[in-house]
């Protein structure tokens, strides 16, 4: 088992909370926590690119230790980490792009082009 996989698991142990839960809480902290560090906004394409570089990478992670492990690829399951990881960072991209509820006029991020 990968220290990946140990951590994951160890997570799960010591908060409770289940796989799927963990994705969306993880996936929040990267959106957020990037937009905060580098002071990007939350309307721009580069938070929420870090979670998707994280989503991705970590599902490739899982599929190296099954393949490494000679366990079954599970696709429709990992399909389904990367789309969990990635809706609320997209619905928040989309609705500070949008509206106004993170700042300025959505209508005015509209007419600039993606960061």
């Amino acid at each position: 088992m990968s220290a990946l996989q140990v951590a994951k698991l160890w997570l799960i142990g010591a908060t409770g909370l289940s796989k799927d839960a963990l994705h969306v809480y993880v996936a929040l902290i990267l959106f957020f926590g990037s937009a905060v560090l580098f002071k990007w906004s939350l309307a721009g394409w580069r938070p929420w690119t870090v979670v998707l570089v994280a989503a991705v990478s970590g599902e490739a992670w899982d599929i190296r230790d099954r393949l490494a492990g000679r366990i079954a690829i599970d696709l429709p399951g990992d399909w389904h980490d990367i789309w969990n990881t990635m809706f609320w960072p997209s619905v928040i991209l989309l609705v500070a792009r949008t509206t106004s509820v993170f700042g300025r006029s959505g209508s005015d991020r509209l007419q600039q082009p993606l960061e």
